[in-house]
């Protein structure tokens, strides 16, 4: 159904001015000139061919169909309000869904999130495996993580170092290569081909060879003593990244999280 065009402006201003009786004092509330608010009621009184206020030597009175609306209107506004406080209690949830590849989620986040959940027991997570970009509204997503050259389209924050490394089983391990969708090519032939990152440090743990891999998603097992680097880090284009739409990098909840994930 076509609905019927609302000067809400205007709306706005008859309401205050209704309520104080005087355009001076309305023009106060809503922080115009009194002009501002003569030039609107007259519009006003233009469209919808009525006439709103008289003027009398007391001060302005309302006319009957002036009367006759406010009713409505102050419901209607009430309305408007509870609406408002509706999409923004969103902000205010104490419910996250995240997307994120599996391996950084297992290696990196979960650990995190268990961390900032640990003082606030009414929060809680959902965590989607995505490494391909989804669609924020569709699977109603608060943020993501990307391993990405930049957060494209999107608002987002870069977190750890853009750099990959080699690693091995802590007592060493053949010289062999592992081999994964995000891995940088090879010059040798692979032993063993695994569907992620993650899967390629517990191959290396397990003694299959050597796993190139980005340096945040190794570092725990590196703490841990599991596995060792081999040669340098590298520095690459490629990072993690925090991001969202602006909508919903805006929301209270994702700004603390961001700030707890990169602090």
């Amino acid at each position: 159904m076509k609905r019927t065009h609302l000067p809400l402006n205007g709306l706005r201003v008859l309401d205050a001015a209704a309520r104080h009786l005087s355009f001076t004092r309305a023009a106060d509330e809503l922080a115009v000139t009194p002009a501002a608010v003569g030039q609107q009621i007259r519009a006003l009184e233009d469209m919808l061919g009525v006439v709103l206020f008289r003027r009398t030597p007391k001060g302005l009175e309302l006319t009957p169909e002036t009367e006759g609306g406010l009713d409505a209107l102050r419901a209607g506004f009430l309305e408007f309000e509870e609406a408002v406080r509706a999409m923004q209690a969103g902000q205010s949830s104490h419910a996250l869904t995240i997307a994120a590849p599996r391996d950084i989620t297992g290696k990196w986040l979960q650990p995190r999130l268990a961390a900032y959940a640990a003082g606030q027991s009414d929060l809680t997570f959902q965590l989607i495996a995505a490494d391909e970009a989804l669609d924020f509204t569709e699977a109603n997503l608060d943020i993501a993580i990307r391993l990405a050259d930049g957060a494209g389209e999107h608002e987002g924050v870069k977190i750890g170092e853009a750099a990959y490394v080699t690693v091995e089983a802590a007592a060493g391990g053949p010289d062999h290569r592992i081999d994964w969708p995000g891995c940088p090519a090879g010059d040798k032939p692979a032993i063993i081909r695994v569907a992620d990152g993650g899967l390629a440090i517990e191959a290396a743990v397990n003694g299959f060879g050597r796993a190139r891999v980005p340096l945040l998603l190794a570092q725990a097992d590196l703490a841990a003593g599991r596995v060792r680097q081999v040669g340098d880090t590298t520095p690459t284009l490629l990072a993690y990244w925090l991001i969202a739409p602006l909508p919903q990098w805006r929301q209270k909840k994702v700004k603390a999280l961001v700030e707890a994930l990169t602090a």
